[in-house]
């Protein structure tokens, strides 16, 4: 009971938000399930596509959420300013802000499992696609995915299906290509593998270079998912369309589309891309954070003394202007004789009294080594 308490008193608050964030990734990918496999508007793209189109789009709403959530853990001046904001809190509350990075790490997660949902439903995507023009037959069924595949953009109608016949000659990894949507996917997926995969404990502990630059890759990944949905080949009737034709009606004679009143061609149209509203902001948040950084990088840091420990450890005592450490606080150091670029986290274990900061620092990797040879050999000669 004991151990249940405590777990009722420290952690009930960090288990209730998780509770609470994957409530709303399933609330999210079964209301986008549901309207994408019943709205009348995707009628006759479910009839080409089959369920394999609201498999697709139901993880996209969700990546949208996680693609929102995931700069957030990693924004360390907004979690600084929260945490000040949070003072009044109960320290279990404010604890929450403390596993940043875990949540960081959840995130990447489920932008993992719904990559992979959202991928391989597009492939069946484009498949389905591709063979619409392709089924023969002179059932009600084959009629209709035929006649819907051969809709083009004329002055009277509009495509559905976005791979023309004429690409056909291809096979449907080329029809992938043909796409904007796919090519864009296919960047998107492999910047994210790269990312995934430099991120185990092993790469980041002994080759934290490796992961460092792979994990900028964001930046791709984020530019070419803006783009991602502007093609819009995710296509739907058109609300005016749908005041005139009913797909409930009409699609038992499709060969009858613009002979009867009742039964126009239907138009079709893509949905404008919703994404860049969802990453907008964690994108500036995440730019003033670097911003306030290089500001800070600019104020000079002394190395007062350097001393060697036993089991390949070094301290570095250092004073910084302004500066006041606290206990539990960790502070990232960037050697410029080492990496312009490169930024490392570690624990202060100096007390608050103390008039210097320091940093005991276990020779681990390249950069660690590269630090102790270049601030020893410095000790020693100033």
């Amino acid at each position: 009971m004991g151990g249940f308490t405590g777990l009722i008193i420290n952690d009930l608050p960090k288990y209730l938000f998780l509770l609470l964030y994957f409530a709303l990734n399933g609330f999210i990918f079964y209301d986008k399930y549901i309207y994408y496999d019943q709205d009348i508007q995707f009628f006759y793209t479910r009839k080409l596509l089959g369920s394999a189109l609201a498999l697709a789009r139901a993880p996209a709403g969700c990546l949208n959420l996680n693609l929102l959530l995931v700069l957030l853990p990693v924004c360390r001046n907004l979690l600084s300013y929260f945490r000040q904001a949070c003072n009044c809190c109960p320290r279990r509350v404010r604890r929450i802000l403390d596993k940043n990075i875990k949540f960081h790490r959840i995130c990447a997660y489920m932008i993992v499992l719904n990559t992979l949902i959202h991928y391989f439903a597009h492939c069946f995507n484009v498949e389905f696609y591709g063979s619409a023009h392709l089924v023969k037959g002179d059932d009600l069924e084959t009629k209709l995915k035929r006649i819907l595949s051969d809709l083009m953009d004329t002055k009277e109608t509009t495509y559905l299906n976005p791979i023309p016949i004429g690409k056909l000659d291809n096979f449907s990894v080329g029809m992938v290509f043909y796409l904007t949507g796919g090519w864009t996917g296919v960047i998107i997926t492999t910047c994210l593998f790269l990312m995934v995969t430099s991120s185990v404990e092993f790469i980041r502990r002994s080759y934290f270079e490796v992961f460092w630059f792979t994990h900028h890759l964001f930046i791709v990944f984020y530019g070419f998912l803006v783009v991602h949905g502007f093609s819009k080949q995710v296509r739907g009737q058109t609300a005016e369309s749908l005041k005139v034709h009913d797909p409930n009606v009409c699609s038992k004679i499709p060969e009858q589309w613009g002979k009867v009143p009742e039964c126009p061609i239907p138009q079709f149209s893509g949905s404008p891309p919703g994404t860049w509203k969802w990453v907008v902001v964690p994108l500036t948040l995440y730019i003033a954070e670097r911003i306030i950084r290089i500001i800070r990088y600019h104020q000079n840091v002394n190395i007062l003394k350097v001393v060697q420990h036993p089991s390949r450890v070094v301290e570095i005592q250092m004073r910084k202007k302004g500066f006041h450490a606290e206990v539990g606080q960790y502070v990232f150091l960037k050697c410029e004789q080492i990496s312009k670029l490169e930024w490392h986290p570690f624990t202060l274990t100096s007390a608050p009294e103390e008039n210097y900061f320091s940093c005991h620092i276990r020779i681990a990797g390249d950069w660690t080594t590269a630090l102790s040879k270049l601030v020893t050999d410095a000790n020693v000669s100033g």
